[in-house]
């Protein structure tokens, strides 16, 4: 996942230059010492860390820079597709029940779970196959992002530790998300379920679980059950975006700052933009400011702040709408 609040296990002290001049192996002492200050058995410690090398792959990855940037034409055609869409409808039919029965517990709405599972992950089918332990201690030992990985990376222990996963089925993307909702080490521990209460939290295999640690994390995050994202419109070409007040942010998701201050429905529709179906409302929302090549335009309300909480993107948390729209 690209989620996340990181849960503060301690930091590191270090500067950049000692953290530069540490060797792999220094780094995975001075890992393993904190670790078990923190409680962390020394035999997971043991299992985690046998024979354990750097990553080159992960480096590099962390090091590129995309050579092309999608519109969010291009984004949502690749994302929002009419498969991905057939097999969202025909898991939610499926498991309807089910996930009712989840998202009631935690006020969410059913469709979005089967949304971001699949875009997650493609329905389980796709949740990377790095050793998450081998890539967050990867990072952490790099001087770029040091304290940010080796938090990750003393998560990581905790949930082995606790049992929670497998030491060979601890797997997941590049950078450390993982499962079928791509939870970060320190999200999971803050926001995983264990819905079936087997003991375990897993995301990884379990559906129950998934389901219900996306619908927390949801909730946990002001979801409100109903509210919908917002929805697609036409912008005159008459009108000047530039001439729109900003929205106010506090230098959280850099997403918002594409975003133009909330009016009414009934204010949008002064400037000539409206949707074609029924109002919602009260409800406020903030346009999306098209960037070049784009051609659609979006207004986002009600639960659109939530969604880029999980992944603080407007196309990602666009896509996550349409799908659910799709769904239902």
């Amino acid at each position: 996942m690209r989620v996340g609040i990181l849960l503060c296990l301690g930091c590191l002290s270090l500067t950049a230059g000692a953290e530069e001049s540490r060797t792999f192996d220094e780094y995975l002492a001075q890992v393993r010492q904190h670790a078990t200050e923190r409680g962390i058995r020394k035999a997971t410690l043991e299992q985690a860390f046998v024979d354990l090398t750097p990553d080159p792959r992960v480096i590099r990855f962390d090091r590129r820079q995309p050579e092309f940037v999608q519109t969010f034409e291009e984004y949502l055609t690749a994302r929002v597709s009419a498969a991905r869409i057939s097999q969202a409808r025909t898991h939610y039919r499926e498991h309807e029940q089910t996930l009712d029965r989840i998202a009631e517990s935690f006020g969410v709405d059913p469709e979005y779970l089967v949304a971001f599972w699949g875009l997650e992950s493609s329905f389980g089918r796709y949740q990377g196959k790095y050793d998450i332990v081998r890539s967050l201690a990867t990072l952490g030992h790099d001087a770029r992002r040091s304290a940010f990985f080796t938090r990750e990376l003393h998560a990581a222990l905790k949930i082995l530790d606790e049992g929670h996963v497998t030491r060979s089925d601890f797997v997941g993307g590049w950078a450390g998300a993982m499962g079928q909702n791509q939870f970060l080490p320190s999200t999971f521990l803050n926001y995983a379920v264990d819905f079936d209460r087997d003991g375990r939290k897993d995301i990884w295999a379990n559906r129950l679980d998934i389901w219900a640690s996306i619908a927390n994390y949801l909730s946990s995050h002001n979801w409100r059950r109903g509210a919908g994202w917002g929805f697609a419109v036409k912008i005159p070409s008459t009108f000047d975006i530039d001439e729109l007040p900003p929205a106010k942010t506090d230098g959280g998701c850099r997403a918002l700052r594409q975003h133009t201050e909330k009016r009414s429905l009934a204010e949008w529709r002064t400037n000539g933009i409206e949707r074609s179906t029924a109002t919602d409302g009260d409800l406020r929302y903030a346009l999306i400011l098209p960037a070049k090549g784009d051609t659609g335009s979006y207004l986002v309300g009600g639960n659109f702040r939530s969604i880029l909480a999980y992944n603080c993107a407007n196309k990602y948390a666009v896509s996550v709408g349409l799908l659910a729209d799709a769904i239902r």
